[in-house]
Formats: structure tokens, C-alpha cells, sequence
């Protein structure tokens, strides 16, 4: 990891227009439990009303995906990324350095207000906020590598997470029960569900060691993925 990076890539997402749907969208969902909570009480099930499909399947992968793409794709588009590239660091330090951006910007701005969430919609049953909070941790990592190589790939990383956001994950996630064994976002569910056994989110075959190794896999996988699209990429900034 190389902390002038990181530095300069907390900046580029900070600084820019999008990052503002950063603070908007955790306040949203913290707003919401609130307002649930008032109306329907605290309780179990009242957090898993909520949480899982807006927590878990909306605000988790598009924060991830709002600060993936702002911590790459903005400097292959303006054509700085071939300074950066000129540097003496391996493509491996670039990646992995812009992915510890892109993480921690999920875990402040997503992990955080579901675990605040959790904690308002079912307060006699901290554990059930921490297990929601786990999975999407392990989950916000998988988003994060993902987004990242998805915006060294292309200029379309936005217009394209979206797509994957809203239907794999979202539509066809929630309607085809076997889509669930390659949705990051139900990996965070069983990992939720391994924390605390009282939850029933998923199928009984989907347990803790699949979605754990996938989440691994996955993570990995893309930041290589991502450097070896670095290493390649025309330092002519052509691209």
C-alpha cells in the first residue's frame, strides 16, 4: 500500500460531485430506521424488513460502487492515470491502494449506518446489528474489488454497476433462488445469518464456508484482475 495514493484517492472522493451521495444514502437508511421503528417497534423482525434489502442489497454495493469509481476511473478519464503509471510502483501497490480507499469509504459510509441501523430497529438484540454489520464488511470488500477492476476495465464502470446493482443483485437476486450462490450481497446474509442463528435469510445451503472462500475469491481475484489491466494500460493515455 502506498499512503500518497491512498491520501490522493480519499481526496478524488471526496472531492467530487458523487461523493456527495455518499453522506446522503447512509442518512437515508439511519432516517428510515428511525421511522420504521416508530411505526412498527423494535424487534427481529422489524430490522429484517429492512435491513437485507435496503442495507445489504442497495446502500452496500452502491456506496462501494460510488467510491470504487471515484478513486480510478475519474484519472483514466482526465489521462493523469499515465503520471501515476510512470511511477516506480508496481501496478499490484496502485490497485491495492486504491482499494483500501474505496473500503474504508464503504465501511464509514455503508458498514457503519447499517450497524447504527440494527441497533435502532432491534435494540434488545445488539448481536443481530453486529451480524448485519460482519456481513457487510465481508461483502463491502467483495463490492470493493469488484467496482475497482470494473472502472480499470472501462468508462462505463457507473452506468454498468448500476446495472448489476439493480438487476443481478437486486431483481434477479431476490426472484431466482440460485442466482443467491454468485450474489455478494446474499454472501453477506449468510455470513449475517453465521453470526447470529436467530436470522433465516437464505437457504440452509448457503452457509458460512461458501460465502466466506467466494468473498475471498472474488476479492482477490478482481485485484489482480485490476493490476494486470494497469500493467496493460497505454501509457500514451489513448485509452
Amino acid at each position: 500500500m502506498n499512503a500518497t495514493i491512498v491520501r490522493l484517492g480519499v481526496r478524488a472522493v471526496l472531492g467530487r460531485r458523487r461523493g456527495i451521495m455518499l453522506f446522503i444514502l447512509p442518512v437515508i437508511l439511519i432516517l428510515l430506521a428511525f421511522v420504521v421503528r416508530a411505526l412498527a417497534g423494535e424487534g427481529t423482525d422489524t430490522a429484517g424488513h429492512l435491513l437485507p434489502p435496503l442495507g445489504l442489497h442497495v446502500l452496500l454495493p452502491l456506496v462501494a460502487l460510488i467510491a470504487a469509481s471515484s478513486v480510478l476511473a475519474p484519472e483514466i478519464d482526465d489521462g493523469s492515470i499515465v503520471y501515476l503509471l510512470a511511477k516506480p510502483i508496481s501496478r499490484f501497490t496502485i490497485t491495492s491502494s486504491k482499494l483500501v480507499v474505496a473500503l474504508g469509504c464503504t465501511v464509514v459510509f455503508a458498514v457503519v449506518p447499517i450497524l447504527i441501523a440494527g441497533l435502532i430497529l432491534a435494540t434488545g438484540t445488539p448481536l443481530l446489528a453486529v451480524a448485519y454489520a460482519v456481513g457487510a464488511l465481508v461483502a463491502g470488500t467483495a463490492y470493493a474489488a469488484l467496482f475497482t477492476w470494473l472502472s480499470a476495465l472501462t468508462r462505463h464502470a457507473v452506468v454498468i454497476g448500476l446495472i448489476y446493482v439493480l438487476l443481478w443483485e437486486g431483481l434477479i437476486g431476490g426472484l431466482v433462488s440460485g442466482v443467491r450462490w454468485v450474489s455478494i450481497s446474499w454472501w453477506a446474509s449468510a455470513i449475517a445469518e453465521a453470526v447470529d442463528d436467530r436470522l433465516r435469510l437464505v437457504s440452509p445451503d448457503l452457509g458460512l464456508p461458501y460465502a466466506v472462500i467466494a468473498s475471498v475469491i472474488v476479492v482477490a481475484g478482481f485485484v489482480l484482475l485490476a493490476a494486470r489491466r494497469l500493467q496493460g494500460f497505454n501509457l500514451t493515455g489513448d485509452e
